[in-house]
Parts: structure tokens; sequence; C-alpha cells
């Protein structure tokens, strides 16, 4: 078996449109940093109806081939239809290793589509490497407190999901690949759920994962009068404001804008910490974030730990001072 298998999760748009979701590309990124370490060819697969348009889009990066897997019965999305087609894809292709984001319809659908295939699917996946030829994945345990390596035995198909934000996007490279269409032997008959009509989250006012920049506030600003520091700071770096949980927990700040492991998990480029000491809890939502710069008066505060940049410092004195800077 040979080759890495990207499977890229698409969406629905406002007006009804295919999209990718947005974690596909970082499906995609993680299965090019496995083909890169362990020199397999790399192609990316779309499952839907109609996905056309949308595995011409991913053509745009390169892989060597996307697949568009395209049949009626996947219009709308079933675990029985999705791991029928990708079973008969992966069969197909040879691929020795299928790499998933890990969403909430990977994780109704992979594990079973892995079973079928005689197979365990490694999910939430946060980094990975290649020791003696081997590819080793890591994944977090205990809500981020222990780091464990997994390895796969046997000749695969392995599967793969990978956390949101653990990689990286923005650093895939351009490409022309050719589209082959794929279309699964699939009855209705094989399809034992009914679907119903998609569940649509009410509007949120910010989307904090679209967010390049995130300033966030913790414990450090004592009351919540005092949450217009930060949002100045915000304010000057063009920046959305987030929080840690005690933040939300109070009312201080609508629970939409926390992050941490019971909240958003981002990946900005910038993540600025306010405050905020680094409970693990709060490290697993902004861990994937390009550089982060942290504000905190206790200098064997956790979040130095994995801060970029740090200044030790009374928020109530930095903040304003960076802000005067900024505004010069």
């Amino acid at each position: 078996m040979s080759g890495v298998l990207a499977v890229l999760e698409l969406a629905v748009g406002g007006s009804g449109e295919l999209k990718l979701h947005k974690m596909a590309l970082e499906a995609l990124a993680a299965a090019k940093r496995i083909g890169a370490e362990l020199g397999l060819p790399v192609s990316a697969a779309v499952v839907g109806s109609g996905v056309g348009p949308v595995a011409a889009a991913v053509a745009q990066y390169s892989v060597e081939k996307v697949f568009a897997v395209d049949h009626a019965l996947l219009a709308a999305y079933t675990p029985d239809g999705y791991s029928i087609a990708l079973k008969q894809l992966v069969a197909a292709t040879g691929a020795k290793y299928v790499v998933f984001p890990h969403t909430y319809q990977v994780r109704d659908f992979a594990p079973k589509l892995a079973t079928s295939m005689g197979q365990v699917l490694a999910s939430d996946v946060v980094g990975l490497r290649v020791e003696d030829g081997a590819l080793v994945l890591v994944r977090q345990l205990f809500q981020g407190k222990i780091n464990a390596d997994l390895r796969f035995p046997g000749d695969g198909p392995h599967f793969v999901s990978v956390q949101a934000g653990a990689f990286r996007a923005d650093g895939l490279e351009a490409g022309a690949a050719p589209v082959e269409a794929f279309t699964p032997e699939l009855s209705a008959a094989q399809i034992r759920t009914k679907p119903l009509e998609l569940f649509r989250e009410s509007s949120r006012a910010v989307d904090l994962t679209a967010a390049d920049i995130i300033v966030s506030v913790g414990r450090g600003i004592r009351e919540a009068e005092n949450i217009g520091v930060v949002q100045e700071l915000a304010d000057a770096l063009g920046a959305e404001l987030a929080a840690s949980r005690p933040i939300c927990d109070n009312g201080w700040l609508p629970m939409e804008r926390q992050v941490g492991s019971s909240g958003q998990t981002v990946a900005p480029k910038m993540y600025v910490a306010v405050g905020i000491s680094g409970a693990i809890q709060h490290l697993v939502g902004m861990k994937g974030s390009k550089v982060v710069v942290a504000i905190n008066k206790d200098p064997e505060a956790p979040i130095f730990e994995v801060a970029d940049y740090g200044i030790v410092g009374d928020l109530f004195e930095v903040v304003p001072a960076l802000v005067a800077e900024l505004k010069k």
C-alpha cells in the first residue's frame, strides 16, 4: 500500500452552495506533512453530490490527484453512505494513510469506516514525526496534560484525524492537479438513517476561528468594568476580543468569546494573552497560534512557557502604554 489520502469535509454555504469546511485544508496540510516525511504521494478527496466545482478548487493545490466522490445518495450526510463510499475509494486507491479533520461529522463516521476495514482511528492528533522510518503520531490526553505517542501496526490502511489548529494550511503550495470522478456502488437499502433538516447554530456575533489577531483577557482584569482597558488594545491592533473561561462564566463577556477546551479552538497569526495564567484548559484552545504574546505580573505563570514574547508587569500599566505606542 502506498500514498496518503486527505478526505476534505464540505460545508453548505448560506445560499446552499457546497464549499470546503474551514478545517478541510488543515487536514490536507497534515497529509502533505506525512507525505513529505515518508516520501509518499498525496491525493485529496471530496464527498457528496455535485462536488465537481469544489474538487476543481482543491485541484489548485499541490496534490497528485483530487477524487470527486459523487453520488446522489451522498447529497445528505449519513454515516452509512460516507463510510461505504470511502471504503471503496480507499480500497481502489490503495492509500496507506487516510487523513481527516477532527470534526463532529468525522467523529461520527470515521471510526465506523476504520472498523469496517479492520483498523482503528487515531483521533484528534496534534503532531507527528518519523522515527526509524515509521510514523509516530502525537495525541493529547487528560485535557492536554499528557502527550501520548501512537504508532500503527501492520500495513494499513491507517486512519488519522487532526485537531483544529494543529496543522496550518497557510503554507500549502499552489498546483494544478487532475480531478478524477469516482462513483461508488451505493444503494438506498444500505442507508439506514434518514437525514432531517440541517441543524444550524444561531448566528454568532464573532467567529474567533477566522480572526488573524486575538487579544484574550483573563482573571487578571479583576472586574468587569476593567474589560475596556483590554478592548482598547484589541481595537488598536484590529483584533477580536476573547477571554478565558472565568471571564465568560462570570458573564463579563459572552460565551461565544471563550477560548479553551470548553470554548473555541483558535489558531490566529497572533494571540495576545492579557492577565491569563495559562491553565491547560485554556492552552489547548490557542496552542495553534503562530505567535503568542503574554502579559502577566507573575513571572512564574505557565503562559510564559508557551509565549514567544512575554511582558512581566501589571496589565493596568503595560496595556495602556502599548495602546499609546500603537496609536503613535
